[in-house]
């Protein structure tokens, strides 16, 4: 039986998807659309889903913010009122006015100088609105208002002041005044631990209203402050209703506090649906709550479902067009080859793509592995000297702060590091102490024992320092056998108490060789800023006047600037 041969142009007909250029383009059209339907859809939820974990990133980073700065206000709020209660003024005063028998002249200007001195600390402290000294009756000895107001403290105020804590109230509507105030108390002690009173301070939410319109910027609508009932005490926007009047609906209020750091969908009290979440701040239990209308927060995943569609038509056309133009002799090879130049492109060059033809596209690919090749040697020799000059630089650095004999701080990075610590305890309202050290009688040890035996001596001080002081502290060397020591929010009393720690511990180390025990001791002058100066230079001199005084007195101490004057004064007073 004769079998009949068809022509070219007849099985093409017979069998059109035989021809591989209809395959290509029937494979490419299927193996696009398939999965950029299937990646659409998965694109789409999961852009819905990444839209929703940002929204909630969104809100608790800044409720997370706004918590932490206000926690950290009234920390500081409350650190102020105790430097302020236990100031001499206060003191002094206080003590002559509740001191039975004084004389009428003698009460008389100890009001006027107590009225002064809280009429002074306000005017420098904008969160105060009102400062108040009372007895341990609760009633009024000073204040710094001229006006008749009354202080509402919790029932306990009493208790937490004889067991030395600070007390703080809710927060309320002060009439006299016309604004909204919390109160905060702190307990007045003598010297002699004996209680006199409380100092109260009525704040103001300058500072609260201040950080919520800080916070309340790009996509975030609106951010208040409430209580745990509900009601509204500030907020980054107007607000209409007086204060304390303005209330979130009870189930919204306990869902936001149950769900601390969950974005919930609600309405507000304007009434609108929003989205948001609340941060519980530690101290005072109330609640920061960061929204945004749900309109337009979620008005970015119609953009993307829309952007999604575009790209998977577009992606079809262009694989259509790709796959018709395109044979099946430079589809694969040039495939791989892309392939590989987009790894390169993306920093990969362990790329190594395989010559599957003689041709001019294998030639290609020989050339391009070749380039690879060179290219990553290149980069293994440029990342071993970019790490051998990163270990040179440290070393540097190392070597150029660093005294070389102790392996303290030397005197150039002291003196930066300073001038740094001035200029955060001006920003945050703190207090250091700086420690001037100085080596008794060393010219005297050098000249007996030798330079080299003198060297030791520095040496071992130096560890001795580091060994007494809290990590945060800083420790240099500032010349010869001076060194200096600062101590970051220590005010001049605990700097005293650690310049004592530390010199006691040196005279109780040992020198010297071959059973020898030589004893060395330190004498320090300590000065505290801002009490003993404004810059940095003069907190060093006065610290170093107080060394000198040291000095005088026979050496081995601790002297505090300005100690010395204060009892010249006080003699001088009591001989007269």
């Amino acid at each position: 039986m004769a079998v009949k041969k068809l022509s070219k142009e007849q099985f093409l007909q017979v069998a059109p998807l035989k021809s591989i250029k209809t395959q290509i383009i029937v494979f490419a059209l299927l193996a696009t659309i398939i999965p950029s339907v299937t990646m659409g859809w998965l694109s789409y939820v999961q852009n819905r889903k990444f839209l929703n974990e940002k929204i909630k990133q969104e809100l608790r980073v800044v409720t997370s913010q706004v918590s932490r700065e206000l926690d950290l206000w009234l920390k500081d709020r409350l650190y102020d009122l105790r430097v302020f209660s236990s100031s001499y003024v206060v003191l002094e005063n206080l003590e002559k006015i509740l001191r039975e028998g004084s004389a009428h002249i003698e009460n008389v200007v100890a009001h006027r100088r107590l009225k002064d001195y809280l009429e002074s600390v306000r005017g420098k402290i904008v969160d105060y609105q009102e400062l108040m000294l009372l007895d341990l009756q609760g009633a009024s000895v000073a204040t710094s208002s001229d006006k008749v107001t009354t202080v509402k403290l919790p029932e306990r105020w009493l208790e937490r002041a004889q067991a030395n804590k600070y007390t703080i109230g809710s927060a309320y509507w002060e009439e006299t005044l016309q604004a909204g105030v919390i109160v905060i108390a702190q307990p007045i002690r003598t010297a002699n631990e004996r209680l006199l009173g409380v100092m109260v301070a009525k704040l103001n939410f300058r500072t609260i209203s201040k950080v919520l319109v800080k916070y309340a910027q790009g996509e975030i609508g609106e951010l208040y402050l409430i209580t745990q009932d509900g009601f509204l005490l500030e907020s980054s926007k107007s607000i209409s209703a007086k204060f304390l009047e303005t209330k979130l609906l009870n189930s919204t209020t306990q869902k936001l506090f149950s769900q601390e750091g969950d974005p919930n969908a609600y309405l507000s009290y304007h009434s609108k649906p929003v989205v948001g979440a609340l941060k519980r701040m530690s101290e005072l239990g109330w609640g920061v709550v960061a929204e945004k209308e749900r309109a337009k927060a979620y008005a970015q995943i119609v953009r993307l479902r829309n952007l999604t569609l575009a790209l998977v038509v577009g992606l079809l056309l262009i694989i259509g067009l790709a796959a018709y133009l395109l044979s099946l002799s430079l589809v694969r090879p040039l495939n791989r080859l892309t392939s590989g130049a987009g790894k390169v492109a993306a920093g990969d060059l362990d790329v190594d793509v395989p010559v599957g033809s003689r041709d001019e596209v294998g030639y290609l690919t020989e050339v391009f592995n070749d380039m690879v090749a060179r290219l990553r040697q290149g980069r293994e020799e440029l990342a071993a000297i970019n790490e051998t000059l990163r270990e040179k630089n440290v070393e540097l650095h190392e070597i150029s702060i660093t005294d070389s004999l102790t392996g303290l701080y030397n005197r150039k990075h002291l003196m930066e590091t300073l001038d740094r610590e001035v200029g955060r305890s001006q920003r945050h309202n703190h207090t250091f102490s700086l420690l001037v050290i100085d080596i008794d009688h060393f010219k005297k040890y050098n000249d007996t024992y030798g330079h080299l035996a003198g060297d030791e001596v520095l040496s071992r001080l130096a560890s001795v320092f580091k060994e007494s002081i809290r990590s945060s502290d800083y420790a240099a060397r500032y010349g010869g056998e001076e060194f200096i020591v600062m101590l970051p929010e220590i005010g001049p009393e605990q700097g005293v108490e650690a310049a004592e720690r530390i010199r006691h511990k040196v005279a109780e180390e040992r020198f010297g060789d071959d059973g020898e025990s030589i004893k060395v001791t330190i004498s320090v002058g300590v000065a505290s800023y801002p009490e003993s100066g404004e810059d940095a230079e003069s907190v060093i001199r006065n610290a170093d006047e107080a060394l000198y005084e040291a000095k005088e007195l026979g050496r081995n101490q601790v002297v505090l600037a300005g100690a010395q004057k204060k009892k010249k004064k006080r003699k001088k007073s009591k001989a007269k």
